[in-house]
C-alpha cells in the first residue's frame, strides 16, 4: 500500500496521532476502500461467471459460422457454428431456407460446400454437414439461469463474427403459440444475421441458438431470443438420428376466450375459440367447426392458446389427442388424429341446441352495418362500433354468440352488451370479432384479411 511519508527534515517535528490515521492519509484509505466495494459489487467485474477468458474466447469463435447461399449469387445467410465433434453445424431453419447446399465460412477464410442434412421449419433449427472442417464444435453446457451473464456470436447485419455480452432476462418465454417451444429471452444485441448463431457462458459453453428478435421489431430493442440448450439438444439429436416428430399442421385458428368474449357467450373465461377451420385438414376431419371452444386437450385444461401446441406435443408419440369442445349449450368430445395421412373422418358424440338470441339496444344500421338482401355486408359507417370491431365490406355475418342467425335474424337484432360475431371473409376464411355497440373512443383497429395478421388474439396451427 502506498502511503504519504513526510520528507526527511520535518521528520522531528510532525507528531502522528496515537489512535486513528494521521493527517493527509484518510482519504486515500477511503477511497480504495470504496474501490474494493464496488468491484465487489458491480456486475462484469467481480464474478467469475461474467468474465471470459480470452483462450475461450477464441475457441468459441473459432467454432461460429456466417452462411452464404451456394448459388452464383452467394447471398448472406445468416450464422452456424460447429456442433460437438465438429461433424455437423448448427443453424436455424430460417436461414437455410429451402436450400440443399449453403457455403460454410469461418473467420480464418475458409470455405466450405456443405450439404443441409435435416431441417425443422417449426421448431427453426436445421443441420449442415460440416467435417470438412476438421476441428471439434462447442459443447452444450447447463441450463442457463435468471440474470446469468451471456455472450451471442455471429453476423448481426452481416457484421462476421460479432461478440456482444447481456444477460438472461427470462428462462422461459413461449414466443410462438402454435410452437411447442419457451424460448431463453436475454438482452446481448443480436440482430437480423444473428439467427443460427450461439448463445454461450462464460466458460464458452453452448447456453442456446439464438433465433429471433421482438416481434415486428426490424432491429434489437433490448429482447433477444434462443433455443435453449435442453430443447436445443433434444431437437439436435432427434434430427440427427431422425426420430424427431414433426408438429402437425391442423389447419386450425384460435382465440382465448377471454373475458368479454366469455361475457358475449355468457360463459366463464377459459377455453379456446376456434375462428377458421380449413376443409379437408386435421381438425375439419375431427369435426371442429367454426364457433366451437375447445375447452380440454389430452385431459389438460387449455386456458392460453399456447397450452394446446404443448398438449398436442406431448401426444405426438400417440398419434391422436382427445378434445372436449363446448358447442351451443352442450360439451361433446372428439378425437383429433395428428398423423392426417389416412386420417377418417370423426363424428362428434353429442347433442348439441343453439343459443337463443340476446336482446339488446342498437340495431343494425345504428351499428355501421349496411347489409345487402342476402345479409352480406356492403359498408360500414367509419368510425361505428362495426367499423371499430374490424369489420370490412364484403363480410357475410354467420353466427351471433354462437348461434347460426340468417338475414332476418339481422334485421330485428338489437344489442345494449358486446356480441360475438362469426363472420365469412373473402373466398371462405371465417374469423370471430367482438361487436361492441358502445366502443370506447379510439382509433379503429382493422382485422387482417386471410391470415388475420393484424390480429395478435388469433393463434394459426
Amino acid at each position: 500500500m502506498i502511503r504519504d511519508t513526510p520528507p526527511i527534515h520535518q521528520r522531528q517535528v510532525v507528531q502522528t496521532p496515537r489512535s486513528g490515521l494521521r493527517p493527509g492519509t484518510w482519504a486515500p484509505a477511503l477511497l480504495a476502500a470504496l474501490m474494493l466495494v464496488l468491484l465487489a459489487v458491480m456486475p462484469g467485474t467481480g464474478r467469475a461467471e461474467d468474465r471470459m477468458d480470452h483462450a475461450a474466447l477464441d475457441t468459441a469463435m473459432d467454432a461460429v459460422l456466417v452462411v452464404h447461399g451456394a448459388d452464383l449469387a452467394g447471398d448472406f445467410l445468416g450464422s452456424a457454428f460447429l456442433w460437438g465433434d465438429g461433424a455437423v453445424a448448427v443453424s436455424a431453419a430460417r436461414v437455410v431456407g429451402n436450400a440443399s447446399h449453403v457455403d460454410l465460412i469461418d473467420r480464418h477464410g475458409q470455405r466450405l460446400r456443405a450439404r443441409v442434412i435435416a431441417r425443422d421449419p417449426v421448431r427453426d433449427v436445421a443441420l449442415i454437414a460440416a467435417a470438412g472442417f476438421g476441428r471439434h464444435g462447442l459443447q452444450p453446457g447447463t441450463a442457463a439461469r435468471l440474470g446469468q451473464t451471456v455472450w451471442a456470436l455471429g453476423a448481426p447485419l452481416g457484421a462476421e463474427f460479432s461478440l456482444t455480452r447481456g444477460m438472461v432476462s427470462a428462462q422461459a418465454r413461449q414466443v410462438e403459440p402454435a410452437v411447442p417451444l419457451k424460448l431463453l429471452q436475454h438482452d446481448a444485441p443480436v440482430n437480423p444475421g444473428s439467427s443460427g448463431g450461439p448463445l454461450l457462458d462464460a466458460r464458452g459453453q453452448v447456453l442456446g441458438m439464438n433465433t429471433r428478435i421482438a416481434n415486428q421489431a426490424p432491429w434489437f430493442v433490448g429482447l433477444s431470443y434462443a433455443l435453449g440448450v435442453p430443447d436445443l439438444l433434444r431437437v439436435v439429436d432427434g434430427l440427427a438420428a431422425g426420430t424427431l416428430r414433426e408438429v402437425p399442421e391442423l389447419g386450425l385458428r384460435l382465440r382465448a376466450v377471454d373475458r368479454q368474449i366469455a361475457a358475449a357467450l355468457g360463459r366463464g373465461p377459459g377455453g379456446l375459440l376456434v375462428d377458421l377451420v380449413l376443409p379437408g385438414e386435421a381438425a375439419a376431419r375431427a369435426g371442429l367447426r367454426a364457433g366451437d371452444i375447445v375447452l380440454s386437450a389430452g385431459g389438460a385444461a387449455l386456458v392460453a392458446p399456447g397450452d394446446l401446441a404443448f398438449a398436442i406435443d406431448a401426444a405426438l408419440t400417440r398419434g391422436a389427442i382427445d378434445l372436449v369442445l363446448w358447442r351451443g349449450d352442450g360439451a361433446t368430445e372428439v378425437v383429433l388424429i395428428l398423423d392426417a395421412s389416412d386420417a377418417p373422418d370423426l363424428v362428434t358424440r353429442a347433442t348439441l341446441s343453439a343459443l337463443a338470441p340476446p336482446r339488446a339496444a342498437r340495431g343494425i344500421n345504428a351499428l355501421g352495418l349496411v347489409l345487402d338482401t342476402s345479409g352480406r355486408v356492403v359498408a360500414v359507417v367509419q368510425d361505428s362500433p362495426a367499423h371499430v370491431a374490424g369489420m370490412a365490406p364484403g363480410d357475410r355475418i354467420e353466427a351471433l354468440n354462437g348461434t347460426v342467425c340468417d338475414i332476418e335474424m339481422l334485421h330485428t337484432l338489437l344489442l345494449d352488451t358486446p356480441a360475438l360475431l362469426r363472420i365469412r371473409r373473402g373466398s371462405g376464411t371465417t374469423l370471430h370479432v367482438v361487436l361492441d355497440p358502445y366502443p370506447a373512443t379510439g382509433r379503429a383497429r382493422g382485422i387482417g384479411v386471410g391470415a388475420n395478421s393484424l390480429d395478435p388474439a388469433v393463434t394459426v396451427f
